[in-house]
């Protein structure tokens, strides 16, 4: 009986120790990147969502999926906390959605698939790194920047207008503000990003533009 549990005690240790190397892994991709979540955030999951699917297994309950719906919740909630929005765009989504995906492969280490697991902590480090360079190419050719512009007066509008179309830039206003002495319109414009440089670049060097953010 003592060598059943010793045994058992075993499997449940190489269980968590294979959990805390999936997270390690891809905790280190993360903070490599230097991302709002790093290494110990990933294996602290990843070890966690593990002990729990464990630990539902060892108190016998009839539902092992309330477990896995409670690690779940609980995912959310930190996932939560690394989304934040900047001016123009929200970031941490993928930061969120990875931490999401890595307590589904402690789950699977815990019930002891540590194949699955293994295989989807490639996939994921695949998912990261390979189609950031798809995602490159993509705005290479069809990048959407929002650029603050402020003139003297609105009848500037239109030499901004053939700003644009001289870089083959398509344009829309997106908001107005009327200031006392000038005015500020946001424009979102889409191209190549080639493009958007030279332009930022022309706009640096321009008189007529009094001030500009993208």
């Amino acid at each position: 009986m003592e060598e059943f549990i010793n045994l058992k005690t075993e499997n449940e240790i190489i269980l968590i120790s294979i959990s805390l190397i999936v997270g390690m892994i891809i905790g280190a991709e993360r903070e490599y990147y230097n991302k709002s979540a790093g290494l110990r955030t990933f294996v602290l999951v990843s070890f966690g969502s593990c002990i729990f699917t464990i630990l539902s297994a060892k108190m016998g309950m009839n539902s092992d999926d309330r477990i896995a719906a409670n690690i779940i919740t609980g995912i959310g909630f930190i996932g939560g906390g690394v989304i934040f929005k900047d001016e123009n765009r929200i970031s941490g989504i993928t930061t969120a959605t990875t931490i999401w995906a890595t307590a589904s492969l402690g789950m699977a280490v815990g019930t002891g698939y540590i194949y699955l697991g293994l295989f989807g902590m490639v996939l994921v480090i695949l998912i990261l790194n390979s189609l950031t360079y798809i995602q490159s190419l993509i705005d290479m050719h069809h990048k959407i920047r929002n650029y603050h512009i402020i003139t003297s007066s609105y009848s500037e509008l239109n030499y901004c207008k053939e700003l644009f179309g001289k870089y083959n830039l398509k344009y829309e206003i997106i908001g107005e503000n009327h200031r006392e002495n000038n005015i500020d319109i946001e424009w979102r414009i889409v191209g190549k990003n080639e493009n958007h440089k030279k332009l930022v670049q022309e706009i640096r060097e321009n008189s007529r533009i009094i001030e500009f953010e993208y």
